[in-house]
Parts: C-alpha cells; structure tokens; sequence
C-alpha cells in the first residue's frame, strides 16, 4: 500500500473491455507502483455484500474496514449489476424504470465505495478492474473521483477459447454454442466500450492491446503511469505483491507472482470467431490516444490465425 496522502479526489484508473482479457495481471503489476493500490473487480462488492470471496486475514481486515465505512444496504445483492452495469442492460427495456430508481443511490454508494478503498489503502490511485463499459459511464459522472479510463482488448481467439477450454472435445454441440454466445457477447462489449471511450475526454483515456503489456510491460508499464499522472519507478517484475483486490481470476489466490516479458499464448484458430470479429479489427485500430507500439507508432495488434 502506498504512502499517505491528502489528496481529496482520487484518481481511478478503470480497466474496461470484456472478461479474460488480462485485467488481473496489469491490475497486479500496477499494484505494486508506489501510490497505487488495485482493488480488483469492485462492483462485486454489491454483489458479495462487501465481503471478500477469497479467505485470508489481511483481505478480510481490509475489506471489513472499507464496509465500516460505507453503507451499502438497499443496493446488496446482484441486482445492480444486472439492471445498470452490464452491457445487456441496455437491451432490457423493462428495466428501464428500475434502473432508473436505483441510478442516484448507485452513484452515491459507487463514490463513497471508490473514495474509501483509496482513504483505507492510503493510496492516489485505485486500480477497478470490473470491466463493464456502462459502470465506466456512470463512474464518469461521478464528482469526488478523477476516472482514467484503460480500455484493455486481448485476442478474440484467446478471449473465446478462454471460456470453452474447460470443454471436453467431445463436448461440440456445447463447445460451439458457446463459442456463439461468446462471441455475441464480445460484440456487444466492444459496440458499448468503444462509444463510451470515445466520449470520455481525451486525455483521461488510453487504448491497449494486452499482447503489448505482456511483451514488452516496462514499455508500456511507464506509458500507463505517464498516461495517470504519476512519475512513479516500475515495480520488480519478478517479485509483484497481489495484494487484497476484492475479486479476480486465480492469481488473487497467491501472495506473489512473477511477470515474465512473452509472447501471447497462441490460441487454437476458431473460424466462427475470426469471422464474427473481424468487423472491429479497423474500429480498434483507429481508437486513440493509444499506446503506442515500440518505436513510437500505434499498434494494430492483428488476431492470430
């Protein structure tokens, strides 16, 4: 955790895009940069009551302190995340009314929460990585906060196959209409990310291709800490603190892990999928400010075949 500060508004830094995408990792890695904490996936914490999934006495200490201070009785439970956060929402017009009522509580709870994780930690920036493209808009309209927005996008390929791998290759039927449901749900993320990067100002947002960070993370490491405003040193690669984020894949489960420059691991090509995403190639592509890519152009990281 990160020195104290007497900053009032603290700066968020939302990783948005779709699931299993690398948000843990980068949020991990980020982590470990003086001044930041990562909290994970914070809009699970209306779902789980404010309570840690993962067991161990520091989280719970933490989390435990965080509740103290805010109340979130009223918005507990899945709820909100159905009717405001989740890009599906959109596509639910009998909720329309619902969401409505709960909109003013929800902003209110969601800067009282992202205020207190950043008092608790002592830290001048809270890495969230929830994901969702209209919890990134409503945080936007928050006033006690500074939201830079990290819109983070991986290989469709991995993306897909990272929700099917558990199948069996007997499994078609179920593997396929995964992959199709996968992949509506990706085209949804990616129409509602984009219109909601582009309409956040410019110098509060940045694009990057998870393929970058994990080839090159000090690159790309100080372009993110510049991009926040903070002149921070890169952490040790080889020795990253997980630290007590609310929720994550796997790798929250560890004390520590190491970051190790590859390449992107090369998923089976699914033809389905290059199809279905092949639309967005161009639109991301042309998604700025961006990363940039070694030697100082953007990078149009093509998807594996």
């Amino acid at each position: 955790m990160a020195a104290q500060t007497n900053q009032e508004r603290p700066k968020v830094i939302y990783v948005m895009g779709a699931g299993h995408s690398g948000s843990t990792i980068l949020g991990v890695t980020l982590g470990n940069c003086e001044g930041f904490f990562y909290a994970g996936e914070v809009e699970e914490w209306l779902v789980k009551s404010g309570q840690p999934p993962w067991a161990g006495t520091e989280r719970s200490q933490f989390w435990s302190t965080v509740r103290e201070r805010v109340d979130g009785r009223g918005l507990f439970g899945a709820e909100v995340n159905r009717v405001i956060e989740r890009s599906s929402a959109l596509l639910r017009i009998d909720r329309l009314l619902r969401r409505r009522g709960l909109l003013g509580r929800y902003r209110e709870v969601a800067e009282e929460l992202l205020c207190a994780i950043a008092d608790t930690a002592e830290a001048t920036h809270v890495i969230d990585t929830s994901h969702f493209p209209l919890r990134a808009r409503e945080l936007a309209r928050l006033e006690g906060i500074d939201l830079y927005l990290l819109y983070l996008v991986k290989d469709p390929q991995s993306v897909v196959a990272s929700n099917t791998r558990e199948l069996s290759p007997h499994e078609l039927a179920e593997r396929r209409h995964r992959a199709l449901v996968m992949n509506a749900n990706l085209w949804l993320t990616q129409l509602v990310s984009v219109l909601v990067f582009r309409r956040h100002p410019r110098a509060r947002r940045l694009f990057l291709h998870y393929e970058q960070f994990i080839s090159d993370p000090e690159r790309v490491l100080r372009q993110i800490l510049d991009f926040a405003g903070s002149g921070a040193a890169l952490p040790d690669l080889n020795a990253l603190r997980v630290g007590v984020p609310l929720e994550g894949n796997r790798l929250i489960r560890s004390d520590t892990i190491a970051l190790k420059r590859s390449s992107a691991e090369t998923p089976r090509s699914s033809l389905i999928t290059r199809l279905l995403q092949l639309p967005w190639r161009p639109v991301l592509a042309r998604l700025h400010p961006a990363v940039a890519a070694s030697g100082g152009a953007h990078a149009d990281v093509p998807e594996r075949h």
